[in-house]
């Protein structure tokens, strides 16, 4: 994946697809304090991620606060609209209702803090994910189960969510937001802290699935995000820059 600033200035030698391209984009952090400069999560940011016909890569944008990191995400993903400026993901307007209606369906989110789902085993977890998704059910289950194997959970699948350690946690859902094969694949702070053979293992997985899809992962670590990811920018002040 290539990165452009300042015109959007492009650096790729092989023939690109552009899977991110915003200008002059703000988008809150949370509408209580909108009246402070902290609660804006990006301000006047312009950016275009750039991804390799040939082959996708990881993009990483080290985020010191969660809340920012969440709200870029949350972005990305159409869950929420930018208050300002232009943002396309994935050729969709994401200004508009139908585009983030329409972008929704071709990414995966995975989150290290989700909705606690202590009901589900890995594998229902993963299912359940797919069926969400409006896979065809001839394929639910077997990609299912390949996508179990592919991220080593395959030993924990009939464990319950709620007695696995952390980080099969953070596996299964990254499991869960890559089954239904994303254009686009939105990572909000998996591999914090964690220990680094965990960081390592986990990063290994997400530069693996880069090879097929498109990754944008956010994170306060950069040690940790440049293990999975290619390209790496810093968000300051609701602004992106480079590290």
């Amino acid at each position: 994946m290539r990165s452009g600033y300042a015109g959007y200035a492009h650096h790729a030698v092989v023939a690109t697809t552009t899977s991110v391209l915003a200008a002059g984009v703000g988008v809150r952090r949370g509408w209580g304090f909108w009246r402070s400069g902290a609660a804006w999560a990006l301000r006047s940011a312009s950016f275009r991620l750039d991804t390799p016909v040939s082959g996708t890569a990881a993009f990483g944008v080290v985020i010191p606060g969660p809340g920012s990191a969440t709200a870029l995400v949350d972005l990305l993903a159409g869950l929420s609209r930018p208050a300002y400026g232009e943002l396309r993901v994935l050729g969709e307007d994401l200004t508009t209702s139908r585009g983030r209606s329409a972008v929704r369906s071709q990414v995966g989110v995975a989150r290290r803090v989700a909705r606690p789902q202590p009901a589900f085993r890995v594998r229902g977890l993963v299912e359940h994910a797919a069926r969400l998704a409006r896979m065809p059910s001839r394929n639910r289950d077997p990609l299912a189960a390949a996508i179990v194997d592919r991220l080593s959970l395959t030993p924990w699948a009939d464990v319950p969510m709620r007695a696995l350690p952390d980080v099969i946690c953070r596996r299964a859902r990254l499991a869960a937001a890559a089954v239904h094969q994303p254009d686009l694949l939105l990572i909000d702070g998996l591999l914090d802290d964690l220990c680094p053979r965990d960081v390592a293992a986990l990063a290994d997985a997400i530069r693996d699935l880069g090879a097929e899809m498109t990754i944008v992962a956010t994170g306060h670590d950069q040690d940790a995000l440049a293990l999975a990811c290619g390209e790496i920018l810093t968000m300051a002040d609701g602004i992106l820059v480079r590290p």
